[in-house]
């Protein structure tokens, strides 16, 4: 009796019953902002691919999984500015994404990008990795926050304050990030980015944006590619000025899924993008 052999096929066994008895949830993306997120409601689970397409493989626990499974507000609710006013114009709404905008003025187009990138890493418990630029180019970490450090702004200068460490928790993090939206925007987010050469390389978590004042950000929350082709589509999302839900946007004709097109530019109902102004996280 080869015994070898049996103990192997039962390891097997064991890792099997393992994988099939643990919970879906396991391996779930978290967003740490909700006290409870249905999957159901989820991009992956409310917006299928067009007709013959399929979804591009992202790996589980990466900045695209966690974009495509963003949890969106039940229904087709509106667009609601910070300070609870509904946006006038509704055209560019698809759907809105489950995420507070905050009560004041802040959470605009390139914030609401960098809002979403901070709470993946913030969620991954990547604290390190927390840290944006202001529009003077000073460097301003998460983790230097928690260590007490204050930025104290005058103008285009920016010096430190040395305050009393803080706590790691969903306050303070807001209240670094309030101050991010304060002093940061397309123009500087532009300068962290790194350009994307080619579109057609197109990824979940790649950004186009116009760095200028006034400029603008979307980011692309999925990706699906033509059985046959090979051929690309994304969805985007948005936030705008003033600051408002962050919402995924649609083509005419109430198509969220937009394609690489013709010619240079990304029209979309509220901007357009020359297409060399897509930009990726470093």
């Amino acid at each position: 009796m080869n015994y070898r052999l049996i103990k192997s096929t039962l390891a097997l066994i064991t890792i099997a019953l393992f994988i099939s008895s643990t919970p879906a949830t396991a391996q779930s993306p978290t967003y740490t902002w909700l006290n409870h997120h249905d999957s159901t409601q989820s991009i992956a689970n409310r917006i299928p691919p067009p007709d013959d397409h399929k979804c591009v493989p992202v790996i589980p626990g990466s900045f695209g999984h966690w974009l495509r499974h963003l949890p969106l507000k039940e229904g087709n609710p509106p667009i609601y500015y910070h300070d609870g006013g509904k946006k006038f114009n509704q055209m560019a709404n698809y759907a809105v994404i489950d995420i507070d905008v905050g009560e004041r003025n802040l959470q605009q187009c390139a914030d609401a990008v960098i809002r979403l990138r901070a709470e993946y890493l913030y969620s991954k418990a990547m604290y390190d990795s927390i840290a944006f630029n202001f529009t003077s180019g000073d460097r301003f970490k998460y983790r230097a926050w928690l260590d007490g450090k204050t930025p104290i702004i005058e103008g285009n200068n920016v010096s430190w304050d040395q305050q009393a460490a803080r706590a790691n928790d969903r306050a303070n993090f807001r209240e670094y990030l309030d101050i991010i939206f304060m002093y940061a925007g397309s123009y500087s987010l532009s300068k962290e980015l790194a350009k994307v050469s080619d579109i057609a390389d197109i990824q979940i978590g790649d950004v186009f944006i116009e760095g200028g004042f006034p400029g603008h950000a979307i980011i692309v929350v999925d990706l699906v590619e033509h059985i046959e082709t090979g051929e690309k589509r994304y969805l985007l999302a948005q936030s705008y000025m003033p600051a408002q839900s962050i919402h995924i946007i649609k083509m005419p004709l109430s198509n969220p899924w937009f394609d690489l097109g013709i010619g240079d530019k990304l029209w979309t109902l509220e901007w357009v993008f020359e297409k060399d102004e897509l930009m990726r996280f470093r």
